[in-house]
């Protein structure tokens, strides 16, 4: 891993994504975890689709409210995305040196590791995203600084790493699903159909991979935000009754379980259209300036 630009770059694009989707990750976030029958605080059905969460979470809080979280974010992604990025593309030159041997095996594989790595150290980053995203103004929006140091006195260093595991799941899904999609759809077009390697042909793979990400991503992105936005107090806090104790899932799969079983499978789908549409410009944007990165440096 000498080679330290796929780190770089991948930091880079990932930030510029981010920044360019972020409101429509805030409305995939409020639709995944409403119509919760376990919680009653998010029982209530509030926003019929991203068009109209969008429209009433800017009518009824404002435009900061599509960007809350946004500092987290953009950390996650400097952090994520630049060990994500350069994981993958290095292990692969270790793996397979000649790019012409590749298969999509090793690049699945390469995916996963990527995903798995980065996602486990910038969870944290990730808990404080949901948490500000799922905040409604009149319970008392709070700072990155304010929500950091309230999950970690209410729930400790755990707090910080609710959520791993699905968050891990949903990473190794994604980044083994869309950059080897990326790869492939690129190597097709260039290969088969003899296009050139520009930003039109980039654009495409871009697009498609960002679409099939979304179909494998989306259950497992559910079941993670679920996991995220629940509270689980520490035990000297309860019992001297500075908090209420509310009802959480034991586990990513007990999650799964009691949202098909109370809300039914299409509830698994939940955000579906936003993740779409954000993981569709996301990827344009990421792959379209990794490359151009890669070109000009």
């Amino acid at each position: 891993m000498n080679d330290w630009r796929p780190f770089i770059y991948g930091g880079i694009a990932s930030v510029a994504a981010e920044s360019g989707t972020f409101p429509i990750d805030t409305t995939k976030t409020r639709l995944q975890v409403q119509g919760q029958t376990i919680d009653a605080r998010l029982k209530e059905i509030k926003y019929r689709g991203m068009i109209h969460a969008l429209k009433r979470i800017y009518a009824e809080e404002g435009i900061r409210a599509l960007y809350s979280g946004l500092v987290p974010a953009l950390l996650r992604q400097s952090a994520y995305g630049t060990i994500k990025i350069g994981v993958y593309y290095s292990l692969k030159g270790i793996i397979v040196p000649n790019p012409d041997d590749e298969t999509l095996p090793i690049n699945v594989f390469c995916g996963v590791v990527a995903g798995v790595v980065g996602s486990v150290i910038s969870n944290p980053t990730d808990v404080l995203k949901v948490r500000m995203q799922a905040q409604k103004e009149n319970g008392g929006r709070e700072t990155f600084t304010q929500a950091f140091v309230k999950i970690y006195k209410q729930e400790g260093v755990p707090g910080l790493w609710r959520g791993v595991s699905p968050t891990a799941q949903r990473a190794a899904t994604v980044a083994g699903v869309i950059l080897p999609a990326y790869d492939i759809c690129k190597f097709q077009l260039r290969h088969n159909l003899h296009l050139e390697d520009s930003m039109s042909t980039h654009f495409m793979a871009s697009f498609a991979a960002g679409l099939v990400g979304a179909v494998f991503s989306t259950p497992i992105d559910v079941v993670k935000t679920r996991m995220m936005n629940q509270k689980k107090y520490k035990p000297s806090l309860l019992k001297s009754g500075g908090v209420e104790a509310a009802p959480i899932y034991k586990s990513s799969v007990d999650c799964l379980i009691q949202t098909v079983k109370s809300e039914g499978p299409r509830a698994l789908y939940k955000g579906f259209c936003p993740t779409w549409v954000r993981l569709g410009p996301w990827n344009i944007i990421f792959f379209m300036m990794y490359e151009q990165l890669k070109k000009v440096y």
